[in-house]
């Protein structure tokens, strides 16, 4: 008897030791660099000093409104003056618009994702994007890799608590690689931002916070939430600076967690590829990190880079690794094969050339800012912009300048367009500019009126012909400008055709893929065609960035959810789609009709054969 009082004490003591109560500020969506974002979070920095009973801040992404170095600095500089420890993750804000491809938040902040133990709880938070293109919420490839080794490190037993800053639910394209994981462990609950709002949720069983955002809004002070921890509940709070805390609005019961096995949700489906059983991928390499641009091909080579900066060639036929390089920044520049070199630029502010039988280093250029935007070629220069307001003309053979255009405002983050004796590109600052090839002089630059950033012609490849440059910005509208003089020739708005254009083969027709289900063409003239014709496709809402590709008579295009699809533009007709995974696809690289090849965000590159 005696023991049997004994063992329970030890087992309450060992309870009330592993969960003790604590307090901590959970603050999110700042936004430094919108309007009243800086004095927001300057008033909550106070706020929170002023509180004794903290024992530390998180902070769940965007934390800036475009990601700029500028506001990271700023941001951190704020942050500088917390008198307690603070974690931090980035959220799409910081990411999605990164002059940097995120390199700069590491830097800054020190990581992109945390773990840390207090008082008996794990705390595990991820970042989740998307980086530099639009698309869905999307949880790192090498942060979902992270995760598993961490929750491997983890006991069965020990309490966590997730932060993230999306939601757990669709919004990110890769929810369930979080939580098809925790809820094989003791998931306490979860808490995120972005939605500005304080929400209640559940996550598939999961208990789930979201948090206000710190920003006034249309209120005269902002906030954030005090959570209060117990043995077994947690309250959350609003607190807004200088004012007394307002009343508990959400409390939940801590306890063991027990996932129910019998309950049924939401996944994927890949039941178009039963649809269309003549598509295969010959294979499929999932690298460590996310993949944000095209692979190139040349000499049974695949080539691409990741978002830890890995340099990756891949054979062709078999899909086995060859080569890696690393740089020292994530790689969104998608590369290009010339004179047997691999041409790419890296956040790490070079543009690299690599052997390409061997991945051995011929030459890098430094730049001042990281280097997004994708290279071309044009006799023996290679014409790439970077994020430090320059436009580049280099020497081929030794990266030599050739001359450079230094007056971009904004990120370049795309690939330009050679066309008519000019190189034509946009960038995260408003403007389509269009230079003289040889000698880089501004010819003339081009906007759509927009005066935020957010709308800015940059991640829309130019197409041209007939004397006529076609671009679609994140407006939804399929401009028409003069290729001679910048003049807009027309704007149609009828289709809602966001940053995915084309033109065919026969240059009489410009594609575009909308934000709903459908393909359009219009006619190449210099007066507003209208909409020629519509083909529904049926792959749903929709806004990624993937150019539309013909070849071989049928245009190719990648979609938000890993579906990639082949279409007769001639009869109006879906001939094929196939899923690789559930995140978004780039632009792709077509071989032939029957033979391209695919990356998506979430690290895969595929070759996909037709019989």
């Amino acid at each position: 008897m005696k023991r049997t009082v004994i063992l329970a004490l030890f087992i309450l003591l060992s309870i009330g030791s592993s969960a003790q109560t604590f307090k901590y500020a959970f603050v999110t969506d700042t936004h430094v660099g919108s309007g009243t974002g800086e004095e927001d979070l300057r008033r909550t920095v106070v706020d929170i000093n002023q509180q004794q009973d903290l024992d530390f801040v998180v902070i769940t992404g965007d934390i800036t409104e475009m990601g700029t170095n500028d506001e990271l600095k700023l941001a951190k500089s704020i942050l500088a003056d917390l008198k307690k420890p603070y974690y931090i993750i980035p959220g799409n804000h910081d990411t999605g618009w990164s002059e940097s491809g995120g390199v700069n938040f590491i830097k800054e902040f020190g990581y992109d994702k945390f773990m840390f133990d207090h008082k008996g709880y794990r705390f595990i938070a991820c970042a989740s994007g998307p980086y530099v293109r639009m698309s869905d919420g999307h949880i790192p490839r090498d942060a979902t890799v992270w995760l598993e080794k961490t929750l491997k490190n983890t006991s069965k037993s020990k309490p966590i608590i997730f932060l993230n800053h999306y939601p757990l639910d669709n919004s990110l394209d890769n929810w369930y690689e979080a939580t098809d994981r925790l809820k094989k462990y003791n998931i306490q609950y979860a808490i995120c931002g972005h939605g500005h709002n304080n929400h209640a949720y559940n996550f598939e069983g999961i208990q789930a916070t979201m948090g206000r955002s710190n920003l006034r809004a249309k209120d005269s002070i902002g906030g954030y939430n005090i959570v209060t921890m117990t043995k077994d509940s947690v309250f959350f709070a609003t607190k807004k600076p200088s004012q007394s805390i307002l009343p508990v609005w959400r409390k939940m019961g801590l306890g063991k967690f027990q996932e129910n096995l019998s309950q049924k949700y939401e996944r994927p489906t890949y039941a178009i590829n039963n649809q269309y059983p003549t598509v295969k991928a010959a294979w499929t390499y999932h690298s460590d990190a996310n993949v944000v641009n095209t692979p190139a091909y040349a000499d049974n080579l695949v080539i691409f880079g990741n978002s830890l900066g890995l340099i990756e060639a891949l054979q062709a036929k078999t899909g086995k690794k060859v080569w890696s390089f690393k740089t020292q920044g994530a790689i969104y520049s998608s590369p290009i094969i010339a004179q047997k070199q691999v041409i790419v630029g890296s956040g790490d502010g070079n543009i690299y050339a690599l052997n390409l039988a061997t991945g051995k280093l011929n030459w890098k250029k430094a730049t001042q800012n990281a280097v997004l935007g994708s290279p071309v070629i044009h006799d023996n220069m290679i014409l790439i912009g970077g994020s430090d307001h320059t436009f580049r003309a280099l020497d081929i053979q030794f990266g030599k300048t050739i001359w450079e255009f230094n007056e971009v405002e904004g990120s370049i983050v795309d690939k330009p367009l050679i066309y008519q004796g000019k190189v034509i590109f946009g960038s995260w600052g408003r403007h389509l500019y269009a230079l003289d090839i040889q000698s880089g002089k501004l010819l003339w630059k081009w906007n759509n009126g927009h005066g935020n950033r957010m709308f800015s012609p940059a991640m829309c490849t130019p197409v041209a012909t007939k004397g006529i440059v076609y671009i679609a910005a994140p407006d939804r509208y399929l401009t028409a400008i003069d290729a001679n003089n910048g003049n807009t020739l027309w704007r149609n708005k009828e289709a809602t055709v966001r940053e995915s254009i084309g033109l065919s083969a026969d240059s009489l027709t410009v594609y575009g893929k909308t934000m709903q289900d459908e393909i359009v063409g219009y006619k190449t003239q210099a007066t507003d065609p209208g909409v020629a014709w519509r083909l529904n496709v049926g792959f749903g809402y929709e806004h990624i960035p993937s150019m539309l590709i013909e070849k071989d008579g049928l245009v190719f295009f990648g979609t938000k959810n890993g579906t990639v699809y082949a279409i007769d533009p001639i009869n109006q007709k879906t001939i094929w789609g196939h899923k690789i995974d559930n995140s978004m696809v780039n632009t792709v690289n077509v071989i032939d009709g029957k033979n391209l090849l695919l990356s998506t965000m979430d690290g895969k590159i595929s070759w996909l054969s037709t019989n």
